[in-house]
């Protein structure tokens, strides 16, 4: 075998370790990326959540504080 044949095949091994290299990182990356867009999935449906709680919460709140308003009026007459 000629030393061009030699580095040639050399090349293609390391370009072909290189491919295999590449091909698993992006498959690793893929992997997170899709974990990751689950995981933001799961904390929007979460936050929307919270949001509804802590909106009626506030009414809520809104509505006592009336009432002892109203209480605190009826006892000053």
């Amino acid at each position: 075998m000629s030393k061009a044949a030699s580095a040639k095949d050399r090349v293609d091994d390391a370009l072909s370790r290189l491919e295999s290299m590449v091909e698993e990182r992006l498959q690793s990356e893929q992997a997170r990326s899709e974990d990751l867009a689950r995981r933001l999935g799961k904390l929007e449906k979460q936050h929307d959540e919270l949001r509804k709680v802590a909106t009626e919460v506030e009414s809520r709140l809104e509505r006592a504080m009336e009432y002892i308003r109203s209480l605190l009026a009826a006892d000053q007459k």
